[in-house]
């Protein structure tokens, strides 16, 4: 059975790499620690692996909430612990009353260093504060290096994982009924304009889909992906109902608040 005809052109390489270290951990029995893998990915690597009895595998971010998580592939003996995870949670504070930071604008100062985003778990900004979840091998790099954030001076300390503070996100389900699944009629219809300007907007570049930017308006999308709007924020496709009598999709989106 081919694999990739249940997944998107687009995803292919993501999927020979998921069977590479399958490969890799079935050839030299051990284990594979990955990068950080995005909600997508996330699913496909736990498609590809499936119910296979000669691995175990698990997804870990740092909490049970994490939106961004590492993945271990083993061989099918060994148990699995969170430390096996090599995370680490950086945190720094920053003054509120001269400066104010954005997730933009802290992300930004990691990505400037040359730190790749596939080496950044989730990212929490608030109250004078800055967490980040990384992999182990960066975060010396990150304490050294990261010393400024736009006008403000910061130093990052490693904290135990249980101080990581709980994300504060206030999703908004919203029922929908659409003709069809394209990138541009979900965006009409979540954010509330024209499927023109929707179309605008996504041949723009502004509209990601799974963390990736998609121009083609007539994109088909899928339970489970995320969407993101620039200036509007993101939305979930949470759950596709199927058709109607009049041969309509029903659908659950959910919009972050």
């Amino acid at each position: 059975m081919d694999i990739y005809q249940h997944f998107r052109k687009e995803e292919q390489p993501f999927i020979d790499q998921v069977i590479s270290w399958q490969e890799e951990v079935e050839r030299s029995y051990q284990r594979k620690v990955t990068d950080f893998l995005d909600p997508r990915e996330q699913y496909i690597f736990g498609s590809i692996i499936g119910n296979n009895e000669d691995f175990r595998w698990s997804l870990y971010g740092g909490s049970s909430s994490a939106e961004r998580k590492r993945a271990i592939l083993a061989p099918f003996y060994e148990e699995l612990e969170e430390e096996d995870f090599e995370l680490v949670l950086l945190e720094a504070s920053y003054p509120v009353k001269f400066v104010q930071l954005a997730h933009r604008d802290v992300m930004g100062a990691f990505l400037s260093l040359g730190i790749k985003r596939k080496k950044l778990g989730d990212l929490i900004v608030r109250d004078g504060l800055i967490q980040i979840i990384t992999a182990s091998e960066i975060a010396p790099y990150v304490k050294m290096n990261l010393t400024n954030i736009k006008k403000a001076s910061v130093s990052f300390e490693e904290k135990t994982l249980d101080s990581l503070m709980a994300k504060e996100e206030n999703w908004q389900e919203k029922n929908l009924t659409v003709a069809s699944l394209r990138l541009d009629v979900l965006i009409k219809e979540i954010y509330n304009v024209s499927r023109q300007t929707a179309a605008q907007f996504i041949q723009k570049g502004i509209v990601k889909v799974n963390f990736r930017v998609v121009d083609t308006p007539a994109f088909l999308l899928e339970q489970g992906d995320l969407l993101s709007l620039r200036g509007k924020g993101r939305s979930h496709v949470k759950e596709i109902h199927g058709l109607s009598k009049k041969e309509k999709w029903k659908i659950t989106a959910e919009i972050l608040k």
